[in-house]
C-alpha cells in the first residue's frame, strides 16, 4: 500500500490490486474553529468525523449503485475508516460541482443585489475550480470548454449527474424531514472508458442540511439519517 496523497480531510494509497484506499481522518474545513464545508483549510479536528462521513458516504453511494448512478465506490470499512475504490482521473487539477437549492453561503455573498438569504433555487448547479491560491474561482461551461478541462459533451454529462444525484440526496433527507440547501460533488473518469462518475465522499461536510430551520451539524446529520 502506497501513499499517493495526503489530503485535508482523507488520505490516498495505492492497492496492490490496483485499485484506491481513501483513510477518513478527523480534520474537517473550517476557518478559526468553526465547520465551514466550502473552506480551502483545515479548521478543526471533531472525534469521530472521519468514521461519522464514512457511514454516510457508504449510505448514499450504496443507494446510487441500486440506481445503476456511475460512482468510483467499491467498499467501506467502518471501524478502519477506510473505503476502496477505483482509479479516476480528475477534470484539469479538479473540478467541484455544487448544486444549490436555497440562497445561502457564496452564492448569496455573490448575487446577494438580487437575491433574498434562504430563497429558494431551481437545483442550481455550479462548477468551480479546486484552486486554493485563487479560493476555487467559479468558472462557466464555455471557460471549461476553452481551457480543454471538460469538453461541451462532457458538462452536459456532468451536469445531469449533478442533479440526478443531489435530487436522491434531497429526497433521502426529505425522509427525515431534513431540507437539503446545497451539496458539493466531485466527478472523474473512470475505468478504460472514461465513463464520467462520482468520485470522493458524500457525507455532512459536503452539504448544509436544515431541519425546522435549523443548521444540523455532519455529526448529528449521520445520525439522524442512519437512526433507524
Amino acid at each position: 500500500m502506497e501513499l499517493i496523497n495526503k489530503g485535508k480531510t482523507k488520505d490516498v494509497y495505492e492497492l496492490e490490486n490496483g485499485y484506491y484506499l481513501l483513510k477518513f481522518k478527523d480534520d474537517v474545513t473550517g476557518e478559526d474553529g468553526i465547520f465551514d464545508p466550502g473552506a480551502n483549510t483545515v479548521g478543526l479536528t471533531i472525534e469521530g468525523a472521519g468514521q461519522s462521513g464514512l457511514k454516510l458516504t457508504k449510505f448514499f453511494f450504496e443507494i446510487l449503485k441500486e440506481k445503476g448512478i456511475p460512482t468510483h465506490y467499491i467498499d467501506a470499512d467502518i471501524e478502519k475508516a477506510t473505503m476502496t475504490v477505483k482509479p479516476a482521473k480528475v477534470f484539469g487539477n479538479g473540478l467541484e460541482v455544487i448544486c444549490r437549492y436555497r440562497a445561502v453561503g457564496s452564492f448569496l455573498r455573490r448575487y446577494g443585489m438580487y437575491a433574498e438569504e434562504g430563497q429558494t433555487l431551481d437545483a442550481f448547479v455550479e462548477v468551480t475550480l479546486k484552486d486554493d491560491e485563487r479560493k476555487d474561482p467559479p468558472i462557466t461551461e464555455d471557460a471549461l470548454h476553452m481551457l480543454g478541462i471538460l469538453s461541451k459533451e462532457e458538462y452536459k454529462i456532468l451536469k445531469e449527474l449533478t442533479i440526478k444525484i443531489s435530487n436522491i440526496i434531497k429526497e433521502e433527507l426529505a425522509k427525515k424531514d431534513i431540507e437539503l440547501y446545497d451539496i458539493k460533488l466531485e466527478f472523474g473518469r473512470v475505468g478504460e472508458n472514461n465513463e464520467i462518475a462520482l468520485i470522493d465522499e458524500i457525507s455532512g461536510g459536503n452539504m448544509r442540511a436544515y431541519k425546522n430551520g435549523k443548521y444540523i451539524e455532519p455529526l448529528e446529520l449521520e445520525k439522524i439519517i442512519l437512526d433507524s
